[in-house]
């Protein structure tokens, strides 16, 4: 996913977007959807999250 469509995302969840970049953005949606905060911690493999629309990317 591009940039700009994570950060249309944030905006709709009431992210300050400011100078984060793409990871700590969408760890702070998964956070405020309610699910881990765990894009690009290595934990993949592990999250349980098989359904997430950032696995992709994540991978």
């Amino acid at each position: 996913m591009k940039l700009e469509e994570i950060k249309e995302i944030a905006k709709r969840h009431d992210i300050k977007v400011g100078k984060l970049k793409k990871a700590e953005l969408v760890r702070s949606i998964q956070s405020a959807e309610g699910n881990d905060a765990c894009f690009e911690t290595g934990q993949a493999d592990e999250c349980g999250q098989a359904g997430c629309m950032w696995r992709s990317d994540c991978l």
